[in-house]
């Protein structure tokens, strides 16, 4: 099992209930960029004490928001390919349904990968409802723009013999011929980011790695589909190598202290709701299909949306918002307390989904200060790490 470390940088000193919205509309005055400056250093030693500990890293982005200050995960993977030796690169990922320049991202990808020494995974997200507006997006189409932006991409890095035409619904070049090309050949590998049942098929069509964030017990749903589709293309059973979890992880001598540390850390969650509500959904990023039932599920005085909850092993749903540590670890969202029960967690997560080789690991988020980061992750390395390296993996994928 490989493990990478995540955090998505948060400018957590503006988290404030009193504001309506965190991501958008938030003004930046709140904002100290000599705070700023501090904890982008901090965020950045982290990663690099991970590549001693023998733990990946991963970087995702986000825009216009107190809750990632990742504007460019390009930015932070281009420094960590030059002061890391060891850790695997992980981008998870570019919102290419959103930016207006795949040749470019496929030249940074190439470059990269280049200082790196071939150590760089590239990854694609369509991206949230949310960053439609700080990108000045359409919503409608934008699932067609996302495929078209990666196959102008894959073509881009894969094109050896001479400058391409493209001409597409969405993009338009005379000639693409980037210089330089990625160190791994054909290409770095690939991943996608799933939340929901839907694009797992294609993604095992594309060969891609499916990365799941925080989905808990629906996410073996998640690597269902994937497999089923595997096999379907006559490819076998898929190796687990395939497959990527996010979970919260929070490490500590003592069970209180790991479930102070992970309450911290799941302020993530927590303020993953403080969004202006006409932020969450612009006319036409879901079919009307969803939309009107959804419309008719919302007149239950019960109903929660169940992108917004976590299943428990009772059955029942939880608002991930309001849930408690205890509930988190029940529904494998998160795996905390000493090294010996986030090992048996893990394992326990691992036989439900029958085998997943890639824990994706927020072993800092919210308002968790370096010391205790420091800490859990080394604990992590140390105690929990080696022994999820004998889990088994793809014996168990190929009997579920």
């Amino acid at each position: 099992m490989k493990i990478w470390q995540f955090t998505e940088q948060a400018y957590f000193p503006a988290w404030d209930p009193a504001h309506e919205s965190l991501r958008n509309s938030l003004p930046n005055k709140f904002l100290d960029p000599q705070v700023a400056a501090g904890l982008y250093s901090r965020y950045t030693d982290e990663w690099q004490l991970c590549d001693e500990l023998g733990i990946n890293i991963m970087v995702n982005e986000h825009h216009q928001t107190a809750t990632c200050m990742t504007a460019s995960a390009h930015v932070p993977l281009a420094i960590l390919s030059r002061i890391t030796k060891k850790a695997r690169l992980l981008c998870l990922g570019h919102q290419i349904g959103n930016r207006q320049d795949p040749v470019r991202v496929a030249e940074e990808i190439a470059m990269i990968d280049c200082y790196s020494q071939g150590r760089y995974e590239m990854g694609f997200v369509r991206g949230g409802p949310f960053e439609i507006w700080p990108a000045n997006a359409q919503p409608v189409g934008q699932t067609r723009r996302f495929g078209e932006a990666y196959r102008l991409i894959m073509k881009a890095l894969t094109t050896h013999d001479g400058p391409f035409n493209w001409e597409g619904e969405f993009f338009h070049y005379r000639m693409v011929n980037i210089w330089p090309r990625p160190l791994q050949q054909p290409h770095p590998p690939a991943w996608f980011v799933s939340i929901g049942s839907g694009p797992g098929a294609w993604i095992a069509e594309q060969r891609g790695k499916l990365g799941t964030f925080l989905t808990g017990r629906d996410s073996k749903i998640l690597f269902d589909v994937y497999r089923k589709r595997w096999r379907e293309m006559g490819w076998g059973q898929a190796p687990a190598d395939q497959l990527g979890y996010l979970a919260i992880v929070a490490v500590a001598d003592r069970e209180e202290e790991a479930k102070r540390r992970a309450h911290q850390i799941a302020g993530y969650i927590r303020t993953g709701a403080q969004l202006s509500m006409h932020f969450f959904n612009p006319p036409g990023y879901v079919p009307p299909q969803a939309n009107a039932q959804a419309m008719r599920m919302s007149t239950r005085k019960d109903y929660v949306p169940a992108y917004a909850t976590v299943v428990m092993s009772d059955g029942s749903r939880v608002h991930q918002g309001r849930a408690t540590i205890d509930q988190l670890i029940d529904a494998h969202v998160a795996f905390v307390g000493t090294p010996d029960q986030v090992y048996e967690q893990i394992k326990a997560y691992n036989e439900f989904v029958g085998g997943c080789g890639n824990l994706l690991i927020m072993a800092q988020g919210g308002d968790l200060n370096h010391a205790d980061t420091v800490d859990s992750l080394t604990l992590f390395s140390r105690e929990v790490m080696p022994r999820l390296q004998a889990l088994p993996l793809d014996a168990m994928a190929t009997a579920a």
